[in-house]
């Protein structure tokens, strides 16, 4: 196949510039990092036992926040013991809310002190909640378009659908009549469709560094995560978490259960391979798996796409050059790509796992990995590519990318020789798109934006390609707006005029981070829920009607010491630790979500959560009470069929005539 190339250039940072901060650097500023920078003239005049009291404070306040930091992850949060009757709260610890009034105002001396103090100083978490308001609410009933999609038959069965809305299905009775009749099928999306993950989670996992990616693989046999120093895990799902061991802080090398070069991980969860990626431009942006799970490629806004096994033993790793010297021979640091100098941002297997799409500077790129060599490379966007997927998983046709130009578009493959336009335009956002996800079918697609809006696309209702012609060059972005800062302005318009997408979801937090959202399994659920992460510590599921079913939040995940199958815990008492959800992961198998959270910057790290469906432990009573009401219903049966059966009431009684 002929390679389509066009000249461009673009403006890249240089391969020796040092001081490149990356995408989801803190940018200065951010009220999410902690700085302690105290102005002088902004300390009132304190008395001298004033003084020694804030001072004392001061120093009680450093020693609880060296706690804090990411070696001594196990003991900033409470252990568990085997006894759960003697678990306590941890005290609360003295924030960096309150460190910086201390020293602007001086020890308390009363209410009146008290109500001086703003409220959106406790810490560094509530300011930025208080900051990224809604502007525009998520919907509290179901939308009519949401629900004529529900009932289209393209999500699911409907006939299951149509007996939740009538109260008339029981999993119960599902399983009885399969019991009776061993040839009917059953479906899993009809036992399993409305088993909504809904625990806080628990933690599963912990790195030192940030991770960026987090997901199951397609049989959900195994969970993998990309770290930001470049390292992959990948850990078996086929198993519970085990029992939590606490690293010994003089640990001997040669000691099995630890890593020596893993120092700064743990984990409940076997570690299947842990492998060490190469070196790129400030982390891991985008991985991807093979359809038979046996290989990964991932991108690190540089030129080149590595990939490697994912189960095996082996370390070797293939670099993927999309530059246009140097392809696959030899072996090239970073930095080293001749003339051209781009980043890939994100990057997917074809269908049958023989090419590669790839996604950067407002450029996509098809590699043949059978003839190794790159087929397709054409500029399709006015900025950064920061997600692209195929939209149907079958065939491998047809390509969506998403660009901080706030477009969507979507290529065909089988015309890219006679244009070089986009078959269609996806318009709506109104900033940048963080992420874009397709349902597999080749109709539906959806893309989380940093105008705070994830919106459902149907395909068969894009732009043309000339209709987009007409209306590209109006812009309708904010000025000045950088969604890394934690703060959304008042936008100018909810949606763009020329709005093409089905349905809008709101409600979550697209900022500092490219957020990802994702469509729910078809395997269990039909795909009728949506999810995604959120800067604000929450993951939100909505129902494709547009409603949001049920938000999870991380600041309550329990620590790595509790089990992730106990009961559900009451929220932990004391200050809530600032978290971002940047991927989460639906299994394929059960209703079980696992999401990456990185922690405030005064902790630093990332946790991985597992979040399950909990229902018992979620209502009123518990396991015990549910076991004894099943047990107590059984006596009663049972004491009713020993009295034999029931007489209508006035019917003859042959043994009482016979006694007269």
């Amino acid at each position: 196949m002929p390679e389509y190339d066009l000249n461009f250039d673009l403006d890249m940072p240089s391969d020796d510039d040092e001081a490149y901060e990356g995408p989801d650097a803190y940018v200065e500023g951010d009220d999410s990092v902690l700085e302690l920078e105290i102005v002088q003239d902004d300390l009132p005049a304190q008395s001298q036992n004033g003084g020694s009291a804030a001072m004392s404070q001061i120093l009680r306040s450093i020693f609880d926040l060296q706690q804090l930091q990411p070696g001594n992850a196990a003991e900033r949060t409470t252990s568990s013991t085997s006894n759960n009757n003697d678990w306590r709260p941890a005290p609360r610890s003295i924030t960096y809310g309150d460190l910086v009034r201390l020293l602007r105002t001086g020890p308390s001396s009363g209410d009146q002190d008290a109500e001086d103090e703003p409220d959106d100083d406790d810490d560094e978490y509530v300011v930025n909640t208080h900051r990224n308001q809604q502007w525009f609410p998520p919907h509290t009933e179901p939308h009519k378009r949401g629900v004529e999609l529900l009932m289209s038959g393209e999500f699911g069965r409907v006939s299951n659908k149509l007996k939740s809305k009538s109260g008339r299905k029981s999993v119960s009775r599902l399983l009885l009549d399969r019991s009776s009749s061993p040839r009917s099928t059953m479906y899993r999306e009809e036992l399993a469709s409305e088993l909504i993950p809904n625990s806080n989670g628990t933690a599963v996992a912990s790195n030192g560094a940030n991770l960026y990616v987090g997901q199951y693989s397609k049989d959900s046999s195994f969970y993998y995560t990309c770290c930001q120093d470049f390292r992959l895990h990948v850990y078996d799902m086929s198993s519970p978490p085990a029992k939590y061991i606490k690293r010994p802080r003089n640990l001997r090398r040669g000691t099995a259960l630890f890593d020596d070069n893993d120092r700064d991980h743990e984990s409940t969860l076997k570690v299947l391979k842990t492998i060490q990626g190469h070196p790129g431009r400030w982390t891991i942006t985008d991985s991807h798996l093979s359809p038979d799970n046996e290989r990964i490629i991932y991108s690190s806004i540089s030129p080149t796409v590595y990939m490697t096994n994912t189960l095996d033993s082996s370390t070797a790793q293939t670099p993927i050059r999309f530059s246009d010297q140097g392809r696959r021979q030899g072996r090239s640091l970073w930095g080293s790509y001749h003339k051209e100098s781009f980043g890939i941002w994100s990057c997917r297997f074809s269908a049958d796992g023989n090419e590669v799409i790839a996604g950067g500077s407002g450029q996509i790129f098809v590699y043949d990995l059978l003839a190794d060599r790159r087929t397709v490379k054409i500029i399709a966007h006015s900025d950064d590519v920061n997600s692209c997927c195929w939209a149907d998983i079958g065939s491998g046709n047809v390509l969506i990318s998403a660009s901080d130009d706030t477009f969507l578009k979507v290529w065909d493959r089988r015309s890219l020789g006679a244009s070089q336009k986009p078959s269609g335009v996806l318009v709506g956002h109104t900033e940048g798109i963080a992420n874009v996800s397709a349902k597999g079918d080749g109709r539906y697609v959806i893309s989380n934006g940093k105008d705070q809006a994830l919106r459902l696309w149907d395909l068969r209702k894009m732009c043309s390609s000339d209709g987009f012609d007409t209306f590209s060059h109006e812009d309708y972005t904010l000025d000045n707006y950088d969604y890394r800062y934690g703060h959304y302005p008042k936008p100018k318009r909810a949606a763009h005029p020329n709005d093409c997408s089905v349905m809008t979801y709101r409600g979550h937090a697209v900022l500092r981070t490219l957020i990802r959202c994702n469509f729910s399994p078809a395997e269990t659920t039909g795909g009728q829920y949506i999810y995604a992460g959120s800067a604000d510590g929450k993951i939100h599921i909505w129902s494709l009607d547009g409603r949001v079913v049920q938000v999870l939040d991380r600041s309550q995940t329990l620590p790595i010491s509790y089990d992730p199958s106990g009961p559900e815990l009451e929220p932990l008492s004391g200050s809530r630790t600032a978290v971002c959800v940047r991927d989460v992961s639906w299994s394929s198998k059960e209703p079980v979500l696992m999401s990456v959270g990185w922690e405030s910057s005064r902790v630093g790290g990332s946790v991985v959560a597992r979040h399950e469906w909990k229902g018992l432990s979620k209502m009123a009573y518990s396991l015990e009470d549910f076991i004894e009401k099943q047990r107590t219903e059984r006596t009663q049966r049972a004491v009713r069929r020993a009295a034999g059966p029931r007489r209508v009431p006035g019917a003859f009684d042959e043994e009482d005539d016979e006694e007269e």
